[in-house]
């Protein structure tokens, strides 16, 4: 049986990564707070999200390391898990 290496981020990847977080999180607290920024609040959390989310999978989990095959496995069930829940919305006629 033969061990595959896998790279994974070093410690100062981890640092650089959860500063980057941290600057993130802080413009979603500010961005309610900003008037001019009304019309696209909403778009602007979801992306902010988003990344986070990528982000935190990507480098926290691994996911951006391992197998391509892992990664398609995930991308697919949060594909699933978000057209769910929006048939569910529109089965409760919440929009």
């Amino acid at each position: 049986m033969s061990s595959v290496a896998h790279a994974h981020p070093t410690p100062k990847t981890y640092w650089l990564v959860a500063a980057g977080l941290a600057v993130a999180t802080a413009i979603e607290i500010a961005i309610p707070y900003i008037e001019f920024l009304d019309p696209v609040r909403a778009p602007l959390l979801i992306a902010f999200g988003t990344l986070k989310f990528v982000t935190v999978v990507a480098i926290f989990m691994h996911l951006r390391y391992d197998l391509k095959g892992y990664r398609y496995v995930f991308t697919v069930a949060v594909v699933v898990a978000i057209l769910m829940f929006i048939v569910m919305l529109a089965v409760f006629q919440a929009f």
